[in-house]
């Protein structure tokens, strides 16, 4: 798996993993705003432009990012945010390894298998796939996606380098995904998002990704489509990441100003005993 990396390895590291059929320029802007205050890697997707092996399953794309955590950053880092397939592979990781991370932003993942539409994944894309290359085809997907503007030539470049048994691969393996059932037993603090504007499963998978985890919450976004935060409102994702960072570090705070407070009430009262035995001894 390849890797891009922005800011100082000293400051705590966030992971953000991309949508299927993108790359890491759907995080590209994220990445640039936030490497002056952390460590950001964004890992290239096995099957997808510019990876270094095909794609197999979510379950080997999740081990060989938690085998590269374990080997860098002693296996835990500060953050771990997902898109779409990228948040099917953070489901996974978290349920592999409970402590991996403090915090995970999983976005739009799909959790419920849709059987039919796997069926249809290898003829429709077996019969259509020569089209990807055609530009007028390539902008009538990218269109129907929502993403912004300026995005287009990176997806269509990156677009046109995935193999049509990749693109196959992945897509079957996003449709048949299941949640496994050691999800509950995760640590970190959990963030699901779901647009509004979803389809209905998509806003099902979400309630059940934040029924199976403890430690989640979920944000269903007004007037936002599928993936329509990470890739076209980075500074409102940014905000959401630092205010779910935050949120912990002030219950932190809270925790030690109570624990001071009891301490200094217990101080206290055995003040006032070691008086009373005094005067009892008088």
């Amino acid at each position: 798996m390849n890797f891009k990396e922005y800011g100082d390895i000293k400051n705590n590291t966030i992971m953000l993993l991309h949508g299927g059929g993108l790359s890491w320029w759907n995080y590209r802007d994220e990445a640039e705003k936030l490497q002056n205050d952390f460590h950001v890697i964004i890992p290239i997707l096995d099957g997808h432009s510019e990876s270094d092996r095909d794609f197999t399953s979510i379950e080997d794309n999740a081990q060989e990012i938690i085998e590269y955590i374990a080997n860098n950053f002693n296996g835990h880092i500060h953050l771990i945010g997902g898109l779409s397939l990228g948040g099917q592979i953070l489901l996974e990781i978290l349920a592999k390894k409970n402590d991996i991370c403090d915090f995970a932003i999983i976005e739009s993942a799909l959790a419920m298998p849709m059987k039919v539409t796997q069926k249809m994944i290898k003829p429709a894309f077996s019969m259509s796939y020569g089209l990807i290359s055609k530009k007028w085809f390539s902008k009538m997907q990218f269109n129907s996606l929502g993403i912004k503007k300026e995005l287009f030539d990176d997806y269509y470049t990156d677009t046109c380098k995935i193999t049509k048994e990749n693109m196959i691969a992945f897509m079957e393996a996003n449709s048949k995904y299941e949640i496994k059932d050691t999800l509950q037993d995760t640590k970190v603090r959990v963030l699901v998002i779901v647009g509004e504007k979803e389809r209905p499963i998509m806003k099902k998978s979400a309630d059940k990704i934040n029924e199976k985890i403890g430690t989640s919450s979920i944000e269903v976004i007004p007037n936002y489509f599928h993936g329509e935060l990470s890739i076209n409102n980075p500074d409102r994702y940014i905000s959401i990441m630092n205010e779910l960072i935050a949120e912990k570090e002030t219950k932190l705070n809270e925790v030690v100003v109570n624990n001071r407070n009891t301490t200094t009430l217990s101080s206290e009262n055995n003040v006032e005993k070691s008086k009373g035995i005094r005067l009892e001894e008088r």
